[in-house]
């Protein structure tokens, strides 16, 4: 109660201020700003603007869970095969860290809200880093600038008109914070407790009945423009199925939204400019944090995409659907403010089929997972499993049999068997190969003939496949089917076992005198090489550090891991690796699992 006392002191502080304030109120950090920037319109914009990708920003009333982090993962991978691909990508990510939530939390822990939230932002942050999230910053809601964007963007409703006060009264649900019709409310029983009580028909969570003076926000004026959006893009929502739910959702149950809260119930917030007695809503609040990431509300006239807005995707969890795709959207058409892109709404991680629950002790600890099966292996397994449409299970053993099939005795494995062998050397098969591809006797990007025709044949499918491999992958990360594209790869890496097997360079090398063994050992191994390469390119993405390490091993250079080198026959200056490897004695990339 003391860090509430002292919180509404600071906020008094500021309300003096803004009594000194003309009616027609304006942030501090705007009233420098040109008119303009308060009349946003959507206009062409006339500078280069960067792809921008959000997470969620995490609620911070309890600690981080592989949830979290997969929503890390998906945006990062987003932002890292634009980076592949040579463009400019933002990626932001960060703490929602106003609300009734957090304040009970912090009331329960005996510590200031400010205090708490510190402590807990720390938590999230040490997650993206440690997952090699490659954020370019991670924003708090009690940062200056978002407050100030927060004030501003309130103004812009309150001089359209599009808010005004009365008594609310309505379902309330603190774990959700937000309000719900009655018909999406329903009697429940607890199987623990017996306790009876009512409860949201969406979350299962409870709600209890509140009488009290808001702020409203006329959302119910936005409908048509809602609908109309809806349906002249089918696809903005990933998967679109969800679109069916949206849809049936503002047809049927939009109300205009409580926007505030009363200082009494609710101290720990944003206050609503001019008027102490009122907090903002706090998903009011957090949705503006990725405009303030984007420069907003100082938006110079034709350069207002410079920071990125509108964000090319958003990646949440499919439980906080309605307040991106509804509130939202609603918010941003009333100022006439271009909505995002496209929303890529994944589902939940679920263990032995069950939500996870800090009740029943079955929440997953990500720090713990990595420190168990790397950094790497985690980022793999989440995309390579993680669920869009359906919950995904989480599995220990499917962890360590993905990391046995695809990381260890699939990519690892064939790097080894390519790069590091007592039995051939990589650089030479490259350079063997590459003269081909040069002077007048080239064959134009085809693979020429070898003496031994019976096999010329087995290479060709591994050659239409390099050739397509970086478009493929392209179009499925267009469509944010990230899982589809890393399972593309993993097939590919299969496919070079084959080969391998089938040609079993092995017995080639044992005939070393003769000249047909020796161009189908060069073939054999530049091949697999190509393969190897084009294939850790493209999975710089997904798994960073342990793609670099495999690019390392076959001494691909730095220049050349782009997007444009993900071609076949583009590269012959690789061979010798850049790490120091000892023939014959190579632990690998991905190590044998320790199982006891």
């Amino acid at each position: 109660m003391e860090a509430i006392r002292l919180s509404a002191a600071r906020q008094a502080l500021r309300r003096q201020v803004a009594s000194s304030l003309s009616k027609n109120w304006i942030c501090r950090s705007c009233r420098s700003l040109p008119v303009a920037s308060r009349q946003f319109t959507r206009s062409q914009t006339t500078s280069a603007k960067p792809y921008y990708v959000t997470t969620p920003i995490f609620y911070v009333n309890a600690a981080p869970h592989v949830g979290h982090m997969y929503s890390m993962v998906l945006a990062d991978v987003l932002k890292r095969w634009q980076a592949l691909e040579g463009k400019r990508a933002t990626l932001l990510t960060g703490t929602d860290e106003h609300g009734m939530k957090v304040q009970k939390a912090a009331a329960l822990e005996d510590m200031a809200p400010k205090e708490f939230c510190d402590a807990n932002a720390a938590k999230f942050k040490a997650l993206a880093q440690k997952a090699s999230v490659s954020f370019d910053r991670f924003i708090r809601t009690t940062d200056t600038d978002h407050v100030q964007a927060v004030e501003h963007f309130w103004f812009l409703l309150r001089e359209k008109g599009l808010i005004y006060k009365r008594k609310h009264s309505g379902w309330y649900c603190v774990s959700d914070e937000c309000f719900y019709p009655e018909s999406q409310i329903e009697k429940k029983q607890d199987p623990f407790t017996g306790e009876v009580f009512m409860a949201s028909v969406e979350t299962g969570n409870k709600v209890e009945w509140t009488e009290e003076m808001n702020y409203h926000f006329r959302m119910t004026a936005l409908k048509d423009k809602l609908l109309e959006f809806y349906s002249k893009n089918p696809e903005w929502v990933v998967p679109a199925t969800r679109m069916n739910h949206l849809v049936d959702w503002v047809k049927n149950n939009l109300e205009d939204l409580s926007i505030s809260r009363p200082t009494e119930r609710l101290g720990w917030g944003i206050r609503v400019p001019d008027d102490s007695s009122q907090t903002i809503y706090v998903w009011v609040d957090a949705l503006i944090n990725y405009i303030t990431q984007a420069g907003f509300p100082a938006w110079a006239p034709g350069r207002e995409s410079e920071g990125g807005w509108p964000a090319d995707v958003h990646v949440i969890g499919k439980d906080i659907l309605r307040f991106h795709c509804v509130y939202w959207p609603a918010l941003l058409l009333a100022l006439d403010l271009p909505l995002p892109k496209q929303i890529l709404s994944h589902a939940h991680w679920t263990m032995d089929r069950k939500k996870m629950s800090k009740s029943i002790g079955n929440v997953v600890n990500p720090m713990f997972a990595m420190d168990r099966w790397g950094v790497d292996t985690m980022r793999f397994y989440m995309v390579y499993d993680g669920g869009i449409s359906d919950d995904a299970d989480y599995n220990n053993n499917m962890i360590s049999q993905r990391y046995k099939k695809h990381l260890q005795g699939g990519l690892g494995n064939l790097t080894g068997r390519v790069a590091v062998s007592k039995s051939w050397n990589l650089r030479t098969a490259v350079k063997f190969e590459g003269a081909k591809f040069e002077g007048p006797n080239a064959f134009g990007g085809l693979l020429a003939p070898i003496a031994n025709t019976s096999f010329h044949e087995v290479f060709i499918p591994l050659h239409v496949s390099m050739s397509s491999v970086a478009r493929v992958v392209g179009m499925r990360m267009q469509d944010l089917n990230l899982s589809g594209a890393l399972q593309y790869l993993m097939d590919n890496v299969n496919m070079t076992n084959q080969l391998i097997d089938k040609t079993k360079p092995w017995v080639l090398a044992k005939d070393s005198g003769n000249p047909e063994s020796e161009e189908l050992l060069h073939r054999t191994i530049f091949m697999a090489a190509e393969n190897i390469r084009i294939t850790a390119i493209l999975l710089q993405p997904f798994m960073p550090t342990k793609a670099a390490e495999v690019l390392d091993a076959l001494g691909v250079f730095k220049s050349k891991r782009t997007l444009e080198h993900a071609k076949p026959y583009t590269d012959f200056d690789y061979g010798s690796p850049l790490v120091a490897v000892e023939k014959g004695q190579w632990s690998g990339i991905f190590p044998r699992l320790l199982e006891g």
